[in-house]
């Protein structure tokens, strides 16, 4: 049984561990508890496993979190594309539009549908009240579109897709297989190697081909064979539409025409299709490779793909949720490295993207803010005496260690969380000025400002608390900058009230000038002979002093044009996204004639690094709010990547700079 203790002065119920039980005592006292008899245990040795257990964990956490570029969050919002060629918008509108808005308005928990149409293509964004099922969802839609294309939907539509919105889905790495002269089933065997290697390694989730036209199998049809055997042409393409019912896409050329056959269906090899028979008269079967060419072949351009203005394609790949992008990295260069020893000597591979470098970048800036933390900390607490800056430092990775990894929330959190410490240790010092003994000390300097510690501390979690609560996906995507900076204050508190007081009875040590070291004499001596003369004066003038602050408050105002208003800076990634587009209904070649004279100009520019451009489809996404753009003849996209040593003041320069020369954005 424990028997009721006394803590700040109160009484509690039921059994606490006051200050002395963290503390040392001239007896080599450390961790109490009370007991009914009111004797004492003290272990200093526990109290020590304590500390030392909390700073392991903290460091393994730190160590151990998984580390991505962007935010794990799911909203039930799904775009939904169709592809309808040849359609204008308004009978697109009419005949896919307005009968899909109608069906998924019908569902449960519509929040909105926001629509775009443009020549053959409409662009549906469904939303979903925030909190539905994300998979439940995102299958309800995929069903809702196929029973709509079976019931509604025009017969000639090419494709219809639901596609999702997920961060985990960005890709970590963009790689471009070059070559000039390299043939397409080289280009095409080389991609999926490299994509076969990529998906085994553990940590990525998928990868992806991007820039290689559809295989399929050309049919090049002799006319002068049929019209000797006395065989139309439709006879043709019905005998292989028997074997395969559903082969849209490829082509057989006859003279002037051209039709399509794609390897799908029941057909399994070309030898297949080179046997179908396509005639029969007087006992004797006529097949297809007697009146026709028949041979594996791509599907004319629908994606140019091209890095630094050079052919390529590139492969892209994804990791899987709540894996450590260093280490992903690691697993992927091994890969990367082993495949670029296998490449024929005309083939280069080059990694344009890198999501780990963004990240490492980072983490190493808040290594570097850290330090300077714990530096600044250094000289704030000389006039306190080494051994209490020591005290203050060892609280610093106690507080942070216990937060949630959150690189924004840790720079806010990085000069509030040895507040607490500093103040105090302070109070501790100037108690020991007075005399005290550092047990009595720590226990009287910490008893004495604990509940303005608890109040700051407070103050500073309800001035984030409503940040935690924002709704919908907005709160989803800040919420783990409030919760890294609150987790932060909170644990700094505890490092302050229970093991800074603990640390301090063990290193402190008396002053021998009853007014502290030489550096706090001087540092009192300098606040006196100014400070305290210019407060003393300032008392003294009330109206002037409110006066003078009331210039100096509208005068910083004057600054704020300067400064400016923004939601988010300017973004410090060296990187950037050209779109094009081109008159409406132009061919993907007119689009890529355009893409190249922007590409020229990029040429110009020492500080671009890679510039991959994408003619007929938006870039790999690489962007959690970045969807990568939909097929699309009169459209194209480059990704720029400059050095990492341009500036974001740089970067903006060089976007005006393209701008002016009238590239758009």
């Amino acid at each position: 049984m424990f028997a009721k203790v006394s803590i700040f002065g109160k009484t509690s119920d039921s059994w606490t561990i006051p200050y002395e039980a963290l503390l040392d005592g001239d007896a080599g006292k450390g961790y109490v508890f009370v007991t009914n008899d009111g004797q004492t245990a003290r272990k200093v040795e526990f109290t020590l496993i304590i500390v030392l257990m909390i700073i392991l964990v903290g460091a393994n956490t730190l160590t151990s979190m998984p580390r991505a570029e962007d935010p794990d969050m799911k909203a039930p919002s799904f775009p939904v594309v169709v592809v309808y060629p040849g359609t204008s918008p308004k009978d697109m509108e009419q005949l896919v539009v307005k009968p899909l808005e109608a069906r998924f308005y019908g569902l449960d928990n519509i929040k909105r549908i926001k629509t775009k149409i443009t020549n053959g293509l409409a662009f549906l964004f469904v939303e979903y009240e925030h909190g539905s099922d994300y998979n439940s969802k995102y299958q309800e839609l995929i069903r809702e579109l196929g029973a709509a294309r079976q019931e509604e939907l025009p017969e000639g539509i090419y494709s219809t897709k639901v596609l999702e919105v997920d961060p985990t889905g960005v890709n970590v790495v963009q790689i471009a297989l070059i070559s000039e002269n390299a043939s397409r089933a080289t280009m095409k065997k080389l991609s999926d190697d490299l994509k076969s290697d990529l998906e085994k390694v553990k940590a990525l989730k998928k990868a992806t081909v991007h820039g290689l036209p559809e295989q399929l199998v050309r049919v090049d049809v002799h006319p002068g064979r049929l019209a000797q055997m006395n065989i139309p042409i439709s006879q043709v393409i019905d005998a292989i539409g028997s074997e395969a019912s559903n082969i849209p896409g490829g082509s057989v050329h006859a003279g002037e025409k051209s039709f399509s056959v794609k390897t799908s269906g029941n057909y399994q090899s070309i030898e297949q299709i080179q046997n179908t028979i396509v005639a029969s008269a007087q006992g004797k079967n006529t097949t297809l490779k007697e009146v026709a060419d028949v041979y594996p072949d791509f599907a004319p351009d629908n994606h140019i793909t091209r890095l630094n203005g050079y052919r390529c394609l590139f492969v892209t790949a994804a990791q899987k949720e709540g894996m450590n992008i260093s280490d992903t990295q690691q697993e992927y260069n091994k890969v990367i490295e082993a495949f670029k020893e296998k490449l024929p000597d005309n083939v280069g591979l080059v990694v344009n993207f890198d999501q780990a470098e963004n990240v490492n970048k980072r983490l190493s800036g808040l290594g570097f803010d850290f330090m300077i933390a714990i530096g600044l900390v250094l000289i704030t607490l000389l006039p306190l005496g080494t051994r209490a800056s020591a005290v203050v430092m060892i609280a610093i990775p106690l507080s942070l260690a216990i937060g949630i990894l959150s690189i924004v929330g840790f720079v806010v959190a990085l000069g509030l969380v040895v507040d607490d410490s500093i103040v105090v240790v302070e109070n501790i010092e100037r108690w020991m000025r007075e005399g005290y003994s550092r047990t009595e000390a720590a226990i009287k300097g910490t008893q004495q400002i604990a509940l303005a510690v608890v109040g700051c501390t407070a103050t500073l979690v309800i001035a984030f608390m409503p940040l935690m609560f924002m709704p919908e996906m907005s709160g989803d995507f800040i919420r783990s900058m409030p919760t890294a900076v609150i987790g932060s204050v909170v644990a700094s508190m505890f490092v302050a009230l229970l093991v800074v007081p603990f640390l301090s009875s063990r290193l402190l040590s008396p002053h021998e000038h009853p007014e502290g070291n030489i550096v706090l004499r001087t540092f009192q001596k300098v606040i006196h002979s100014t400070y305290a003369v210019l407060l003393d004066k300032a008392l003294k003038r009330p109206v002037f002093t409110v006066f003078v602050a009331l210039i100096i408050f509208l005068g910083s105002l004057t600054m704020i044009p300067i400064l400016g208003f923004s939601l988010f800076p300017e973004s410090e990634k060296p990187q950037f996204m050209i779109s094009i587009t081109p008159p409406p209904q132009s061919n993907i070649y007119h689009s890529d004639s355009i893409t190249r004279i922007v590409e020229k100009e990029l040429e110009q520019f020492d500080q671009v690094k890679y510039y991959a451009s994408n003619v007929g489809k938006g870039n790999p996404r690489i962007y959690y709010n970045l969807d990568q753009a939909s097929e699309k003849e009169d459209f194209a996209e480059i990704f720029v990547q400059l050095h990492d040593d341009v500036s974001a003041k740089e970067k903006m320069k060089l976007i005006d700079e393209l701008r002016k020369n009238g590239i758009p954005f």
